[in-house]
């Protein structure tokens, strides 16, 4: 099959490869022509501007997007609609709120243009694996994207879950119970890492990937970080969020329904980010005033 695509960062990269393998004929661009001349070594048919690459897509065309979320995703959504025609289709691969996938796909059906937003788990591993593809959008524009979908993800790795803004929907939860798992296991690691019997953290994570309920890829990559470190000595717990966790916090709220494991596991990271905590203080400071306990100046 035939595809623009736009935006070539490391997972960008990595699917344009695996297109590539496939036999799919590729028109890329990126800002960056180094990136660019990097996908053209890979077969791909490199651009110069997004109206050079929509230029050499034959129509029906169909264009994946797959650049930073929020504004640099809505621009270029906008900037290649005002090229394509009624017809074409565009897939946004990033990490969108749904909402704006449905007032995005409402938009472009005025202009007989097709959206499909397609959520995208796999990460840097996507290329060896496959990417797991949560596809939301009409039928007839994701029917006629299967080639495209079957080259990306494994073997049951992708699934028309609904309409606009379904795809990204379920990618959302997906984070938040990602969010939940990791914190999991590095509340349990920590323990680990405290207890009197010095265990080997690296071989415990090995263990758990034979025949455990809690064996997952996470805990499969937690075992290969440890094995490279131990005690985690080269890394500051600093941890940032892409914003999924958020997004699904505030739509439980709209739910009223409890999802207290990813929040705390979301404020926690939080936290993470703080050299010192005002709250913190205060606590030590409320129990010096009215218990005359002692503080650390």
């Amino acid at each position: 099959m035939e595809l623009g695509f736009i935006g070539l960062g490391k997972m960008g990269m990595n699917m344009v490869t695996r297109l590539r393998r496939d036999q799919h004929r590729v028109v890329v661009y990126d800002r960056s022509s180094d990136l660019i001349k990097q996908a053209e070594g890979q077969g791909a048919i490199g651009s110069s501007s997004l109206a050079d690459l929509v230029s050499k897509l034959s129509a029906p065309r169909a264009v994946w997007v797959m650049v930073p979320s929020g504004a640099p995703t809505e621009e270029t959504i906008q900037a290649v609609a005002a090229l394509l025609q009624p017809g074409d289709t565009i897939v946004d691969g990033g990490n969108t709120r749904f909402h704006d996938d449905v007032r995005r796909a409402a938009e472009l059906k005025k202009k007989g243009i097709h959206y499909v937003d397609a959520g995208t788990s796999g990460g840097i591993w996507g290329l060896q694996v496959g990417y797991c593809l949560m596809v939301g959008g009409e039928d007839a524009a994701v029917k006629r994207l299967e080639p495209v979908f079957k080259t990306l993800a494994p073997e049951n790795g992708w699934a028309h879950v609904g309409a606009a803004g379904a795809g990204h929907y379920v990618k959302m939860v997906h984070n938040g119970i990602e969010y939940s798992m990791m914190q999991g296991y590095a509340e349990g690691f920590e323990l680990m890492s405290k207890s009197e019997y010095k265990l080997d953290l690296a071989r415990v994570a090995d263990l758990w990937m034979h025949g455990s309920v809690v064996r997952s890829w996470l805990l499969e990559l937690a075992a290969g970080a440890l094995k490279d470190d131990q005690k985690l000595e080269k890394l500051k717990g600093y941890v940032q969020d892409s914003g999924e966790g958020r997004w699904m916090i505030a739509d439980a709220i709209e739910k009223d329904v409890p999802v207290p494991t990813l929040t705390t596991a979301l404020f926690t990271r939080f936290r993470s980010r703080q050299d010192e905590s005002f709250a913190e203080k205060m606590l030590a400071a409320l129990r010096n005033a009215f218990g005359g306990h002692s503080v650390r100046r």
